[in-house]
């Protein structure tokens, strides 16, 4: 056990040739990073302002949104001092708060999505009772339980893992995600079992109630007139990639990454690296471009950056 002034250190094993192209890793993945909250925080920047956006379905997407660019920074600012790091450590404290902000914000995506199916299913399904059912209240709590309520249940593991005994210093990751669990001597009662609860509240049944109310969407879409049919497509679709896109890289996480075995280290940096990349990269470009209002105004702002460059060069 490494120790000074009573601080635990731990140790990411993960970086192949890392001494070798370590600018070459540090500038692809900050230019991801740059990418990643530029293109979230346009998306988030065009719904603040647009008072047309200023509806339930669009605040959630800015919500899920916002949670991305939180998602990322809990992640990427300590990958990129690792690039230029001689050793890649962390301390265990910092090593279980980096834990309990990725499994925070990455459960509240799943909430997020199920708020965001309950909207659409009140605004196809009854209509006429949407105004009375997604009241502004109704909004705020839905986002305070979606961000509150993973916190509550993360902080019981982080707190057990902070309580357990550790026989080893090496985690076998990018991050300190699940991986933590392999550090320690036994795994306590209390961490296997709370953690079944967790993955039921925050990702089993949530899942369960979007594919539920969606079966509910599309029946209901099915024996309704065209302009339903395709209101349903546009509004709905989006979030089906976005669910299904992240519900495998979770399936992942929870299963492979928990699991001690010979998964090829190659493969697990790559998926590692796939979980914090492709899905931010993936929701502002799905929601900017598939949901008509949003797909507008980026438009219109794009256009009037092009406008603004072109007279600047006349100038």
């Amino acid at each position: 056990m490494e120790k000074e002034l009573n601080v635990t250190y731990v140790t990411l094993d993960w970086y192949v040739e890392v001494n070798k192209y370590r600018y070459v890793y540090f500038f692809i993945m900050f230019t991801f990073y740059i990418l990643i909250i530029c293109s979230n925080s346009t998306i988030v920047y065009l719904i603040w302002i647009h008072k047309n956006l200023h509806e339930p379905m669009y605040i959630f997407i800015a919500a899920l949104l916002l949670n991305c660019v939180l998602y990322t920074t809990n992640i990427y600012p300590k990958l990129l001092i690792d690039f230029l790091s001689e050793k890649q450590v962390t301390s265990y404290s910092a090593c279980l708060f980096q834990f309990f902000m990725f499994y925070t914000l990455g459960s509240s995506e799943f909430l997020l999505l199920a708020a965001m199916a309950y909207d659409r299913y009140v605004a196809i399904c009854k209509p006429l009772q949407y105004q009375t059912i997604m009241r502004k209240n109704t909004l705020c709590i839905f986002l305070v339980i979606a961000w509150v309520a993973p916190s509550c249940h993360t902080a019981v593991l982080a707190i057990a893992s902070a309580e357990a005994k550790l026989c080893d210093f090496n985690v076998k990751g990018i991050f300190c995600n699940n991986a933590v669990y392999t550090l320690q001597c036994a795994r306590p009662r209390l961490i296997t079992i709370f953690g079944v609860v967790c993955l039921l509240n925050l990702v089993i049944l949530p899942m369960l109630f979007v594919v539920f109310t969606y079966t509910k969407i599309f029946i209901v879409s099915y024996h309704s007139c065209k302009e339903i049919r395709k209101k349903a497509a546009e509004t709905c679709l989006p979030h089906l990639l976005v669910l299904i896109s992240y519900s495998v890289f979770f399936i992942y996480d929870v299963s492979i990454a928990r699991v001690e075995s010979n998964f090829p280290k190659t493969a697990r940096i790559i998926m590692n690296l796939q979980i914090v990349l492709y899905h931010p990269l993936f929701n502002p470009f799905i929601y900017g471009l598939k949901m008509k209002e949003i797909s507008k105004h980026l438009k219109r702002l794009l256009s009037q950056g092009n406008m603004s460059s072109c007279f600047k060069t006349e100038c």
